[in-house]
C-alpha cells in the first residue's frame, strides 16, 4: 500500500523527494500518514478535496482487495526552521514587555 500511495503523490508534487510516508498498522485498519512539503499540500488535496478524495477511493479499492480497510492521513508538520524562528519572535516579544 504504502508504494501504491508514493506512486501517486510523487507524480502529483513538484518536490517528489520531500514525500513521506509512514503506514501505523491497528488491529483493523491501516493507516498511512502522507506528510508533503508546504507548497505541495494545495497539489494533494485538490479543488474541494477533489483530488485526495480520488486517492483514497483508489486506495480503498486495492485494499478491499486485499481484504484490508486502510485510511490516508494527511500530516502538517511544521519545520525546525519556523519552530526556532518561532522561539526567537516568543523571546523577542518577552524581552521587550519586560
Amino acid at each position: 500500500m504504502k508504494e501504491f500511495v508514493a506512486y501517486i503523490v510523487k507524480n502529483l508534487v513538484d518536490n517528489p523527494d520531500k514525500v513521506k510516508i509512514k503506514e501505523v498498522g491497528g488491529t483493523q485498519t491501516l493507516i498511512i500518514e502522507l506528510s508533503v512539503e508546504k507548497s505541495d499540500i494545495g497539489k494533494i488535496i485538490g479543488k474541494r478535496g477533489k483530488t485526495i478524495n480520488a486517492i483514497r477511493t483508489l486506495l480503498m479499492s486495492v485494499a478491499s482487495r486485499n481484504g484490508l480497510r486502510v485510511n490516508l492521513e494527511i500530516l502538517e508538520e511544521d519545520s525546525k526552521e519556523g519552530k526556532e524562528e518561532k522561539a526567537e519572535e516568543t523571546a523577542a516579544v518577552e524581552a521587550d514587555s519586560e
